[in-house]
């Protein structure tokens, strides 16, 4: 009964979409008849699959996509591990204050985020080349096709440590406190309470953050959507979500989209999968 709300909620978003559009991914429009024929849906099989794997635009998005979740994955989780532990030493000062500034960025929406460090980056009015030039520095080139990957990472990572930093704070909210008054009285220091002692016991919060972030990278969206407009380095094939969002919408391709937006599903699901496998594997090891 308690878990009916859930069970509903799921069916109704996540499990019908899905089921929709692997329907559609399936199947196709064909014209039968000769002259002004008539479109009628047909069952393809994979044909949609194999047409938009072998797009010549599908492998350079990818490879996007891949640097940038080499550059937002571990930043992101390095800072809010630190911001997490930071948070819970009972020595640091303003720890209220300090927990709304490092969660508030989370609560900005990602195309708000997008538009507000997009000014920052924008030649005419960035902070950062006045200060440039001011110091006799060249002129960063944050929208440019060699920095663009890291700046939208950046707009991620900013908004995305709050919300890691709360799960791995509550975690290490329920390491028993006796646990540390007994590692103090045995010596310990607070870097060494940090890395052997609290950080251990939230490794389980450590893989769901991490899961976070993986599922994060690889359906990153609205930031390079938004900044669209603002680099001629983004195209509309910048990610294979944007891919999806344009076949889907712009040039009217539903199957293919359907179909892409599945291969992404399955990608997402087994990162998901081997991230826990190897958790698993490394606990079994280290039991051993």
């Amino acid at each position: 009964m308690f878990l009916t709300p859930a069970l509903a909620m799921i069916t109704c978003f996540l499990t019908v979409p899905l089921g929709y559009a692997l329907w559609v991914s399936l199947h196709g429009r064909r014209v039968s008849g000769g002259g002004l024929g008539v479109a009628e849906e047909v069952f393809v099989g994979l044909d949609n699959y194999v047409r938009v794997l072998q797009r010549a635009d599908l492998l350079p998005s990818v490879g996007r996509m891949l640097l940038f979740a080499v550059i937002f994955v571990p930043i992101t989780m390095v800072l809010a591990w630190l911001f997490a532990l930071m948070l819970d030493n009972e020595t640091t000062k303003l720890r209220r204050a300090t927990r709304i500034g490092i969660f508030i960025p989370y609560a900005v929406p990602g195309v708000i985020a997008a538009l507000m460090w997009g000014f920052l980056y924008l030649p005419g009015v960035s902070p950062f080349h006045d200060l440039a030039i001011a110091l006799g520095l060249p002129r960063p080139d944050f929208l440019g096709a060699g920095s663009i990957v890291g700046s939208i990472a950046n707009i991620a990572i900013w908004g995305a440590v709050g919300f890691n930093t709360v799960i791995l704070y509550t975690a290490l909210r329920g390491v028993p406190a006796e646990l540390g008054d007994a590692a103090k009285i045995d010596g310990c220091n607070s870097i060494q309470l940090a890395l052997r002692i609290k950080t251990p016991l939230i490794v389980p919060g450590l893989l769901l953050t991490g899961m976070f972030s993986i599922i994060g990278s690889l359906q990153v969206f609205s930031e390079p959507n938004t900044m669209v407009t603002l680099s001629t380095a983004i195209g509309s094939d910048w990610v294979p979500v944007m891919v999806v969002y344009r076949d889907a919408f712009i040039t009217n391709d539903l199957n293919g989209a359907s179909a892409l937006a599945m291969v992404m599903t399955v990608a997402t699901v087994l990162a998901s999968l081997l991230l826990f496998a190897g958790a698993r594997l490394r606990a079994r090891r280290g039991g051993a």
